[in-house]
């Protein structure tokens, strides 16, 4: 096993409202629906591995694009959404935040009395993983978070979370079971020991094994255990700027769903009907399930599919996270039927969008467009934390 990545956040306190709570567990199960149905768990646990994806899909989803939040809220809408479905989706989610964090280790071992998985071995890695970046490497970050997700093949991820009070920043570490392939098919690959249950006890000597793995995986910094090729740095302003955007790729998305119209595309047939502002956000979902990793080098610009629930870059337009959420459901729905035209649609949507780009050059003003959206957040019933958004001073004149 070894860290796939970290990400760096500013600290940032808050809630996240019920009205948004609902809405990304839906997404986020739509999202790991599909993601299974076309590429199998396995892709969905790599996927959750990767930091720059995991920020985009927490972007998507509505949450603060940029902050510490994004990593409890977005672990516990998947879990609240695709926990009860797990059998069918092939996908376990366990711990959480807190008091959560702690019962991982017997989540586990439900889950492997449930699948035939070794469970003790998920319990050392999780309790591994945890050691590893809370203890054996010293960075200044005490974990407050931590989450092990695992496939029905034995594959899993760590996504655990540390805050720093003397820089209020928070980092997250991700892990990635990598190559293993299952803990049932060889489970002496990894016991060289006496079992030593459920409890990792370093100084226990039945415990060699675990502190072995530990001294290796400190060891192998930084060239394997915990290479930093996948980094996220997120600046501290919380306002989305231009710089935090690849604008080409942002610009193409705006410029197919508000200028070209889907009626010009033949592939998106089935999608007409849909407004432009909702094929904005459907094109942003659709990468976010079906883009290369190289495309989520910028997580901030999937914050214009939906908004954030701070106000940045605008308010969550409500409608229109509503029928976007429609459309993908309905999709899967159809294609459970064996009619997948609507699914291969949307696919079809992130394969146009990219295409645009070769040619594309962008020349609207960032902010301009921002300000166009918050100007027309209330049409879309916008909303952020602080409620309901209203219509500019001049529209509400024209009101009375």
């Amino acid at each position: 096993m070894k860290r796939s990545g970290s990400a760096d956040l500013p600290l940032h306190y808050g809630y996240v409202p019920q009205w948004l709570a609902v809405r990304m567990a839906k997404l986020g199960h739509a999202v790991a629906e599909t993601i299974v149905m076309d590429f199998g768990a396995d892709e969905f646990i790599r996927r959750l591995s990767d930091p720059f994806w995991f920020q985009s899909l927490g972007a998507v989803m509505g949450m603060d694009w940029h902050s510490s939040g994004i990593t409890t809220s977005v672990m516990g809408a998947l879990k609240r959404s695709i926990n009860p479905h797990a059998k069918e989706l092939g996908i376990y989610i366990t711990g959480g935040k807190g008091k959560y964090s702690r019962e991982t280790p017997n989540e586990l071992m439900k889950i492997g009395n449930q699948t035939g998985l070794n469970g003790i071995e998920l319990v050392k890695c999780s309790k591994l993983a945890a050691k590893v970046d809370n203890t054996a490497i010293q960075d200044g970050y005490q974990l407050y978070t931590h989450n092990f997700v695992v496939s029905n093949t034995g594959q899993w991820t760590v996504v655990q979370q540390g805050m720093s009070a003397e820089n209020k920043t928070a980092r997250r570490y991700h892990w990635h079971s990598d190559g293993l392939k299952s803990f049932v098919n060889d489970p002496h690959t990894f016991i060289y020991g006496q079992n030593a249950g459920t409890i990792l006890n370093m100084a226990d000597k039945n415990a060699n094994s675990s502190r072995n793995a530990i001294m290796q995986m400190a060891g192998e910094h930084p060239n394997d255990m915990l290479a930093e090729v996948n980094k996220l740095v997120m600046p501290r302003h919380h306002d989305v700027r231009a710089e935090d955007v690849d604008l080409k790729r942002l610009g193409s998305v705006l410029w197919l769903a508000h200028e070209k119209q889907p009626k010009d595309f033949e592939d998106l047939l089935l999608l007409e009907g849909l407004g432009p502002r909702t094929l904005q956000s459907l094109a942003l979902v659709s990468e976010v399930i079906y883009g290369t990793p190289a495309r989520f080098k910028d997580p901030a610009r999937f914050s214009f599919a939906h908004g954030g629930k701070d106000g940045h870059p605008f308010p969550v337009p409500i409608k229109v996270y509503d029928e976007t959420l429609n459309t993908l459901q309905t999709a899967i729905h159809k294609a459970k039927l064996g009619q997948s035209e609507k699914k291969d649609a949307i696919r079809r949507l992130t394969e146009i969008v990219q295409n645009a780009e070769n040619d594309f050059t962008p020349n609207a003003n960032f902010d301009k467009v921002i300000q166009q959206e918050r100007d027309n957040s209330w049409r879309y019933g916008g909303r952020t934390v602080m409620g309901k958004a209203k219509p500019p001073v001049e529209q509400q004149l024209r009101l009375f």
